[in-house]
């Protein structure tokens, strides 16, 4: 006898294939199962779902093998999937399959069996062993204590360098100690800040519960190393994953705190295939975790979620208003920073002051020479790569546009190449402009690695305390390529070899720098009249982010400044930024986005189109908002018209975009399920020839 069994897996995006397929199977599986499949021509892995199939008129074809070895996926992780397919408009099997660690799902049965063969590292949990003791603030010890009374979800709001780590030590600490096989998640933004984190809990927890009780899951891992953390984390072995926003898909059955570190940052927002938010999602996982658990025994143990930031997304930090105003998340405040230590005095330098074409002002350079005389360290920040934005002619019109993209080719001087940071073309800088052959061709504007080389200029005739040059280095996207080269760079930061360290905002968030006094930011005004709602709340979240890596160490803490060289020192952000005021700056925000009707009171989705012509990406979009008047809940929504993206072209694929919006998340949610097949047949239309791909954003960041 066959049975007939819902599997998903991953089908092309936006197919009609969205759901589970039906096979058979000479036993039931129950569902979380890894299966291989046939799927066309060829075999994939997929996972048994939840669901008796209804009968189909088509052929059933058998499931080709049972990945017996591994445990199902539990209802949890099924449930968090679903959710995510449904919420942003993707198809289950993408997510799921997605979700999964790549090398997992290239193997079959016997690879599988000898991949489980092999020993495992376990941890060794339940040993004696001495238990860290750290002495807490006042305020720790306080955010811990409502941490443990309360339900959560919890928001911690505290300033650069209160001790927030320590916190999220404290509470990993206390979980493992009284549940031998409770498991802990920890998410970070980037791949650069997992190392630092990582070294701090092997450290903490290592002696005493094993090697394998700390795993690390990130897009830097190669497969080998993905499949290893993920199968720790699947079976248990492992007590605590540390990882990127891909972390929050990680099977842990055993889950009891889920910890989103710099919760505020862009970068837990995925930005192709399913664009879903890591942190809203930590958010649900923990309450379906904790529903599930508690079905099952009353008296199981919730799963808490901590959001940690010093300057929190606008979305959380409404969240976390008090409950009698309709907050849902309880806010722990940590003000203070360790041993007394202050936040930076901030400077402001009007620019319009300075002579022309100033890049550093007369008053910042003396604070810098100040700085490296007195044997302390300095950061210069840029939010812009390479030697210079563009290169021009001065006889002619030409400048360095790529061929590929509307956006122009920045030049890298390290390797003289014109290189496109869009689609990647890179060419040799040209010996004389390709236009008229005038030879004079030169940069326009400032990177990170033209500021590296002129500030080096500017202090070449300046001595360390020990008689030695002074020595400036820069760490971007380019300069730590090279396996290894960001943990090089970073040691000689921490070691005091670097006198002044230069960077985008890849040195500007979650480094713990402390030698420290003095940082800059260079050029921030852009961001200040962006036509981005959410540019203001970007730039002050990464000012105040720079300015926190100055004067972590209480011992240098009074003398450290911020410097910020603007053109519009009254700006009402700079005046919340000079007063550490975060509230202040976030009541002004919302009460701006409360009367345009904007996020969080109001909710967004964005449908993105690529074509062959700009022609047909706009018309796929303005036929479909024209056939969507018949759509469920359209008249809670409203469709504003079609219009190209900022950068409208990108590897010759020309792009638009259309806004969606809605005072209502229900109604969106189900206009935009109802909307999906309109946009399908919309496709087809003659009008829409050389349209490409169409994907829909739910609770885009950038617009």
């Amino acid at each position: 006898m066959s049975h007939r069994l819902s599997v998903v897996v991953q089908t092309p995006a936006h197919s009609a294939l969205s759901g589970p397929l039906i096979y058979s199977h000479a036993t039931p599986l129950p569902p979380g199962s890894l299966v291989r499949v046939p799927l066309g021509k060829r075999e994939t892995l997929g996972v048994v779902w939840d669901g008796v199939p209804e009968e189909s008129e088509f052929e059933i074809r058998p499931i080709s093998a049972a990945l017996d070895g591994l445990p199902p996926l539990n209802a949890a992780w099924r449930g968090l999937v679903q959710f995510a397919a449904q919420y942003y408009q993707r198809a289950v099997g993408e997510v799921a399959l997605a979700a999964l660690p790549p090398q997992l799902r290239e193997l079959d049965t016997t690879q599988l069996a000898r991949r489980l063969k092999r020993p495992q590292a376990g941890a060794a949990a339940g040993t004696e062993g001495a238990t860290h003791s750290v002495a807490l603030s006042v305020e720790q010890t306080s955010a811990i204590a409502e941490f443990d009374a309360q339900a959560g979800p919890f928001l911690l709001f505290g300033a650069t360098g209160s001790g927030k780590t320590e916190v999220y030590l404290q509470l990993v600490q206390s979980l493992l100690a009284r549940d031998p096989t409770a498991q802990a998640l920890v998410m970070v933004p980037e791949i650069n800040l997992t190392p630092q984190l990582e070294a701090r809990f092997r450290e903490r927890f290592e002696p005493q519960y094993g090697a394998a009780s700390v795993v690390s899951m990130h897009s830097g891992m190669t497969p080998p190393q993905r499949l290893k953390s993920w199968m720790a984390a699947h079976f248990g072995t492992a007590r605590i994953v540390l990882g990127t926003r891909m972390a929050v898909f990680a099977s842990m059955p055993r889950l009891q705190l889920i910890v989103v570190d710099e919760e505020h940052d862009p970068s837990y927002k995925q930005q192709e295939g399913a664009r879903y938010s890591a942190r809203d999602l930590a958010v649900y996982r923990s309450q379906l975790e904790t529903r599930l658990a508690t079905q099952a025994d009353a008296a199981a143990t919730p799963c808490k979620v901590l959001l940690g930031s010093a300057t929190p997304s606008l979305e959380s930090w409404h969240h976390s208003r008090p409950a009698a105003e309709g907050g849902r998340y309880v806010r722990l405040a940590m003000p203070s920073r360790i041993g007394a230590g202050a936040l930076p005095k901030v400077r402001l330098v009007d620019m319009n002051l300075q002579q022309k074409k100033t890049v550093f002002s007369p008053q910042l350079l003396g604070a810098i020479q100040q700085r490296v005389e007195r044997g302390e360290q300095s950061m210069v920040f840029l939010n812009r790569r390479g030697y210079a934005p563009v290169l021009a002619c001065n006889a002619c019109e030409w400048k360095s546009e790529c061929p590929h993209c509307s956006a122009y080719r920045v030049f890298h001087k390290i390797d003289r190449s014109l290189r496109c940071h869009h689609c990647g073309y890179a060419e040799p800088v040209p010996r004389a402009c390709p236009t008229c052959g005038n030879p004079d061709i030169s940069p326009v504007g400032r990177g990170t690695e033209r500021l590296e080389e002129y500030l080096a200029e500017l202090l070449v005739d300046l001595r360390r305390p020990d008689g030695g040059r002074v020595v400036v280095a820069r760490i971007d996207a380019d300069s730590t390529k090279a396996k290894g080269a960001l943990e090089a760079q970073l040691d000689q930061v921490h070691t005091g070899a670097v006198d002044v360290l230069v960077g985008t905002q890849m040195i500007a968030k979650g480094h713990d720098f402390r030698r420290i006094t003095l940082v800059a930011a260079i050029n921030p005004d852009g961001a200040l009249f962006s036509s981005d709602f959410r540019a203001p709340e970007r730039l002050f979240s990464l000012l105040m982010q720079a300015g926190g890596r100055a004067g972590r160490d209480a011992a240098h803490s009074a003398a450290s400044e911020m410097w910020v060289q603007t053109e519009h020192p009254t700006h009402p952000l700079f005046t919340a930024l000079r007063q550490h005021d975060y509230p202040a700056f976030a009541q002004s925000q919302l009460g701006e986005r409360l009367g345009a009707g904007m996020p969080p009171f109001s909710y967004q989705a964005l449908v993105r189109a690529e074509a062959r012509t700009q022609e047909a990406a706009q018309a796929f979009l303005t036929l479909a908002s024209a056939a969507a008047c018949d759509v469920p809940d359209a008249d809670r929504v409203t469709l504003y018209p079609a219009v190209p993206m900022g950068v409208q072209r990108v590897a010759n694929i020309e792009r638009a975009q259309m806004l969606v919006e809605s005072p209502s998340r229900a109604a969106l949610q189900q206009f935009l399920s109802g909307w999906h097949n309109v946009l399908h047949a919309v496709r087809s239309q003659p009008e829409c020839k050389g349209l490409i791909r169409w994907a829909i954003d739910v609770d885009p960041l950038a617009i």
